[in-house]
């Protein structure tokens, strides 16, 4: 991933004027998952670029193909099969048991932005490994009317702000099911108030949601739309 990082910098800091905040808040070392709100193809590569740690993301697997595809795997990005398939979900635990990070973005497909819902995919992951979960607030790469396929003009200002880490863990007496039920309201209340907080300091708004959000109940439905 070594390569990668560089490029993702470049992204931010040159194609586009990214201010990021909150970097002291993602933890120095040990597993982490990010887990950034979604409203653009850009969000994946701009939090990435932004963020102070390298991270594996999952991507939805139909980006994994020609010469876009090779470029994903050869910076160490994670394929999810958004029918239902959990093995994204194995592989993710594997990169936060070897203590590295993932980066998702749980609503599971591009709208408002504003993580009124997300899959249970970043629930799974937060219970079943011992990774902190840091919400990411990510805005500017759609905004006001745009077209949810619109690719911000070079030059834009975008804004990735880093919200405090979450230690979410398994209660006793608790059942599986309860269990990521509530973990998954845990990340879905500190994302979007994240998100709200963010707003409200750096002036800079959600777009227009174009239809509902979708796919919310997806397993591993936490890829990026695009890398």
């Amino acid at each position: 991933m070594g390569w990668s990082r560089p490029v993702g910098w470049l992204l931010d800091h040159v194609i586009y004027r990214t201010s990021v905040t909150g970097r002291d808040n993602v933890p120095a070392d040990g597993p982490v998952i990010f887990a950034g709100n979604h409203i653009s193809f850009l969000d994946g590569p701009v939090m990435f670029g932004a963020s102070p740690r390298p991270m594996h993301i999952l991507v939805k697997q139909e980006m994994f193909k020609g010469f876009l595809g090779r470029v994903l795997r050869a910076s160490g990005q994670l394929p999810v099969d958004r029918s239902g398939d959990r093995s994204a979900l194995q592989l993710g635990k594997a990169v936060l048991d070897a203590g590295r990070c993932v980066g998702i973005l749980p609503e599971g497909t591009r709208g408002s932005g504003k993580a009124s819902g997300i899959s249970n995919g970043v629930a799974w992951l937060a219970l079943n490994s011992a990774a902190a979960v840091v919400p990411v607030a990510i805005l500017g790469t759609r905004k006001g009317g745009e077209h949810l396929d619109t690719v911000p003009r070079p030059g834009r200002r975008l804004h990735v702000s880093f919200g405090e880490p979450l230690r979410i863990g398994r209660k006793p007496n608790e059942t599986g099911r309860a269990s990521m039920d509530r973990a998954g309201m845990e990340i879905r209340a500190a994302l979007a108030k994240h998100v709200q907080d963010t707003i409200y300091l750096s002036g800079q708004p959600l777009p227009d949601a174009e239809f509902p959000q979708e796919r919310p109940n997806a397993v591993a439905g936490s890829p990026a739309d695009h890398h």
